[in-house]
């Protein structure tokens, strides 16, 4: 049964993106979304281009329903130094990043010189968090990381721990781990049979909880739980969380625990429960995960928190880069959000470029307030023109724009592509007033070079 596995940010061979993997590949054939895990299912090819069937009557029917569903939418314990673990993370097998050995540093890209968008659309609610300024504000960043195979083949959780470990940060910053959904860590001391809970500081990892038992990663309690955990233990006036592990997009939502896979993926309403459960607004969500950048995903945060940060696209393995912008927000823990989401979209597209070259990459920077209040009415009047052509049997119209729009992890069939690029390609007024909408809500967005017609 294992060789018929999808590996997840499997290793390509071959070509300019020789030593890449992704955080999701085979999604929908795979961990994330599979109510039966890996099974009987084979790993999609890995291909970027075009699918042939794209633009089908199967695919406008989809596109149909899921404008349709989206006009639904509205928006402890003492510490104590954990055994084996050095100030650099000696702990880590053979002591280096797992993949370093398997990728190649390529010549340096710098970050981005265009500025982030810092208009807000009149009529958007005010932000949840207040920044206090001049340096006086507390951050806790919530960490939820699902080990799963990402971790138990190639230590890519271990790698970015590391990275945070790496970065310097003060008493004002809290960064606190929740670890489980893996086999096998590769930092010596994290458990694989039970669910614990860690404080990464001074370059270490001290535990709070040893043992918080064996619970599914994708259950929505689980999550809940550790977010009113490090509200109690760890107040901030600045809550981030971000979510770690393979990602699926609008349809199968996030994660896959490796040791409890009938548990399936955490769909976006699973998010949502466990986020209105935990009973804090952040001040951004992350998602270090594939395809999690849609608007269903936008929506259904907007109750929750400001900004999200998250991908269109697949991930490469490596994910985000952690040092540099945790170190940029332990200098300045009244750093706009903004501008921290920034960093962290121009990291993770220069470490990419550097380790894994060739592979295509996005990342962005959403305002949610402005998202909930401007692109709904624009989704909906885009909604009824489109069935308003399918009516007047314009099928033609739809089906070219379908088929021109980028598409994401094209591999996995999942129809997911850039609703920005989908919109003006049906060339009508209603597109294009949702285009705008969608681009001025994107405060920021990175691609790689080689990345084509992504708008966030």
């Amino acid at each position: 049964m294992d060789d018929n596995r999808p590996h997840g940010r499997k290793k390509t061979y071959g070509g300019p993106t020789t030593g890449g993997y992704k955080r999701g590949d085979g999604l929908g054939t795979g961990p994330v979304g599979s109510q039966d895990g890996y099974a009987g299912r084979k790993t999609g090819s890995g291909s970027v281009g075009k699918r042939a069937a794209a633009g089908g009557g199967g695919t406008i029917l989809l596109l149909v329903i899921g404008f349709i569903l989206l006009k639904s939418c509205s928006g402890g314990g003492a510490l104590s130094d954990l055994g084996g673990l050095a100030e650099n993370f000696s702990g880590l097998q053979g002591g280096e990043l797992p993949y370093q050995s398997q990728q190649n540093d390529t010549e340096y890209v710098a970050p981005s010189a265009e500025p982030v968008n810092t208009s807000v659309a009149s009529g958007s609610r005010a932000k949840y968090t207040e920044i206090l300024g001049n340096n006086k504000d507390t951050v806790t960043l919530m960490l939820y990381v699902c080990g799963t195979d990402l971790e138990s083949k190639s230590g890519m959780a271990s790698s970015d721990l590391q990275e945070i470990a790496s970065s310097r940060y003060g008493d004002n910053v809290n960064v606190i781990v929740y670890t489980g959904g893996c086999k096998g860590w590769k930092t010596s001391g994290i458990s694989t049979s039970v669910n614990q809970i860690y404080q990464l500081t001074d370059g270490k990892l001290r535990t709070l909880e040893k043992d918080m038992g064996n619970k599914a990663m994708t259950d929505p309690a689980t999550l809940s739980e550790f977010i009113r955990y490090c509200a109690k233990n760890f107040p901030a006036n600045r809550n981030d969380l971000i979510f770690w592990d393979h990602g699926g997009g609008s349809v199968t939502g996030y994660g896959y625990d490796e040791k409890l896979r009938n548990g399936g993926s955490m769909s976006l309403a699973g998010i949502s429960k466990a986020l209105r459960d935990g009973g804090v607004k952040f001040d951004f969500v992350g998602f270090d995960a594939c395809l999690m950048a849609t608007a269903e995903t936008a929506l259904m945060l907007n109750d929750y928190a400001d900004y999200m940060v998250a991908s269109e696209e697949t991930e490469p393995g490596i994910g985000w880069y952690y040092t540099d912008w945790m170190t940029k927000l332990g200098s300045n823990t009244s750093i706009s959000t903004l501008e921290l989401g920034k960093s962290i979209c121009d990291d993770f597209t220069s470490a990419c470029a550097r380790r894994c070259p060739g592979q295509k990459t996005t990342l962005s920077v959403i305002d949610l307030a402005e998202f909930a209040n401007t692109v709904p009415s624009q989704l909906s009047a885009f909604a009824d023109s489109i069935s308003n052509k399918l009516t007047n049997k314009e099928y033609q119209d739809v089906s070219d724009a379908r088929y021109h729009s980028r598409e994401f992890a094209t591999s996995s069939k999942i129809d997911q592509v850039d609703l920005v690029d989908l919109a003006m390609n049906m060339n009508t007024d209603e597109g294009k007033k949702l285009a705008d909408a969608l681009q001025k809500a994107v405060k920021y967005n990175r691609t790689s070079s080689n990345m084509t017609n992504a708008y966030g």
